[in-house]
């Protein structure tokens, strides 16, 4: 800050609010903080009595924090991201699309590394609606160095995209049910529904069901088959379990490269996942039938993206992986996958 005259102060950014005082009409900011004087603005300065004002001058190497806001939105921004206007010094950034957020955590660390950055952002790795915010951006003071500003640029270029919305691909759905008891009619599936149900939420097409009792070769053909006629993700649903009836984790071996068969989740710990070439095949657990919301939410969604999940990435779920059972559900505004 730095004290100078009104008349000399054009150009330069208000530190604090100036109220204005007319008795029994009204009392209130007549200019706010951050306000750029102009010299329009001078005799209303000088008509409340303001002879001199402390000030940051622009000139002296300081960088508003509208247009600080506005450059550091610019450069967080990846893929399917925008800002709107700065407000208050701060801009939102919103997602342009359906997708999977995508955040680079240590690239968000190190900028807030700078005392004067403000960068916040909900939690990545979860399917959101276009239009969602997904972070806001601000500096702390009403104006910063240059180089506070530069260096923020230079960090996000290092590291772009630092965060970013990866929008779901066109994916084909087959669905294998397991279980002789649903197969023979004596037991109603109630599985086909919910992952058709879900399907839905991600806008994915299911081209099929089978139903494919309890032998190891009938369900690893049906996976096959599936592929063949263009699947882009099988689920397997049932036989989860280690009880010597359940079959689909070794069927599933049979046709495909296991990456994980249990995950630290809950609900969703007998979850499997594995690969035939590029197409993920799941096993589903029971739980992902009856319970709101599972390992399925937090996995499959991003399955369809494309990206190749890891055993990291499925141990990376231990940390905010139980779900609350929260009478009113309100994911994925919540905890559960953090």
């Amino acid at each position: 800050m730095k004290l100078v005259k009104t008349e000399e102060a054009v150009g330069m950014v208000l530190c604090h609010d100036m109220t204005e005082i007319i008795p029994g009409v009204k009392k209130g900011a007549a200019f706010k903080k951050g306000h750029i004087v102009t010299e329009e603005d001078i005799p209303h300065l000088l008509d409340i009595g303001k002879r001199h004002l402390y000030v940051w001058d622009l000139d002296d190497g300081y960088v508003h924090e509208d247009d600080a806001a506005l450059r550091m939105a610019k450069a967080v921004c990846g893929a399917n991201i925008s800002g709107g206007a700065p407000s208050e010094g701060k801009i939102n950034l919103k997602a342009d699309c359906d997708g999977i957020l995508k955040i680079n955590r240590e690239a968000v660390y190190a900028l807030c590394q700078d005392p004067e950055i403000c960068l916040a952002t909900i939690r990545p790795d979860r399917f959101i609606r276009k239009g969602k915010q997904i972070a806001g951006t601000r500096v702390i003071p009403l104006a910063v160095k240059e180089e506070v500003v530069r260096r923020f640029e230079a960090i996000c270029a290092e590291h772009a995209p630092v965060i970013e919305v990866v929008p779901l691909k066109p994916t084909k759905i087959g669905i294998v049910t397991t279980g002789s008891e649903i197969q023979s009619g004596r037991v109603k599936d109630s599985f086909g529904g919910v992952l058709r149900a879900k399907a839905k939420e991600t806008g994915a097409e299911v081209i099929g069901q089978v139903l494919a009792g309890d032998d190891v070769e009938d369900i690893a053909q049906a996976i096959r088959d599936f592929i063949a006629q263009g699947a882009t993700l099988v689920e397997v649903t049932g036989g989860m379990s280690v009880d010597p009836d359940d079959r689909t984790p070794a069927a599933i071996r049979m046709v495909a490269e296991p990456v994980s068969y249990g995950a630290p989740v809950l609900p969703g710990a007998m979850f499997m996942l594995a690969y035939v070439g590029d197409v993920p095949v799941v096993g589903l657990p029971g739980c992902v039938m009856f319970a709101r919301r599972t390992i399925f939410d937090l996995i499959v969604p991003r399955l369809m993206t494309g990206e190749r999940i890891t055993r990291e990435d499925i141990t990376a779920q231990a940390v905010g992986g139980l779900c609350e059972g929260c009478e009113v559900c309100t994911y994925p505004s919540c905890g559960f996958g953090g």
